[in-house]
């Protein structure tokens, strides 16, 4: 990382759309969000949310019912309205736009880091992506991994998740595409080998346990943030 670059803590931003200015309309979706003629049609959502979303979960409640055993989705946990106000197209290139950012293949297997402006990768590299390629773009999104437990929240735009428990590892190819899973593999997939699947909306957290696979698929250009437990 080049000297004085400020890292983005986290901050994770995948795209279905290439990326707009400001404008009218806009202050709902950040900025993120292309429209007219030009913007690609977006991916569905799941027929059936097959995860649990939850409000006013007690702390007792999680552990017991969710912690350890299975993803749930929590909704009203704060009013983060000033974080995402942070996180819109235009104040994010304001506060971030000369810091150096290091992008890797989104897959097993990273071959490549780069490193360059982040206004350079919103401006240049947010486009839509082919469903065979491993790059920026339309249907972007994570294979199916797993690691310690975490949280997952939308700041702006949609993010479908697909997730299996730990003994049930999925059928997939690590060096493919989330989206070409779902076109090629999905359709094959019996109902009971599919996964728990839902798509989290901008406002929402979803919690995994550890260790539980899980791949994601953005519907729309997506800025969320993610933590991670030991």
């Amino acid at each position: 990382m080049a000297a004085g670059a400020r890292p983005l803590l986290l901050l994770v931003l995948w795209t279905l759309a290439a990326p707009a200015r400001p404008g009218p309309g806009e202050a709902g979706d950040g900025g993120w969000q292309r429209r007219g003629p030009g913007a690609p049609a977006a991916v569905a959502e799941e027929q059936r949310c097959t995860v649990e979303r939850r409000t006013d979960l007690s702390y007792a409640a999680f552990v017991q019912h969710y912690a350890f055993s299975r993803p749930v989705i929590l909704q009203g946990l704060t009013d983060n309205s000033r974080f995402r106000a942070l996180c819109s197209r235009q104040r994010l290139l304001a506060s971030f736009g000369d810091s150096v950012v290091r992008l890797s293949t989104a897959n097993t297997y990273s071959y490549q880091k780069v490193d360059l402006p982040f206004q350079d990768y919103v401006e240049h590299l947010l486009h839509p992506q082919d469903p065979a390629s491993l790059g920026n773009g339309a249907g972007s999104g994570v294979p199916f991994h797993w690691h310690g437990p975490g949280f997952s929240e939308v700041i702006y735009g949609r993010k479908r998740w697909f997730l299996y428990p730990p003994e049930k590892t999925p059928e997939f190819h690590p060096n493919k595409t989330t989206l070409a899973w779902l076109r090629d593999t999905y359709p094959t997939l019996a109902p009971s080998a599919r996964p728990l699947e839902c798509t989290i909306q901008a406002g929402e957290v979803l919690y995994f346990p550890d260790r539980w696979w899980h791949a994601t698929l953005n519907l729309d250009t997506s800025v969320f943030i993610s933590t991670f437990l030991s």
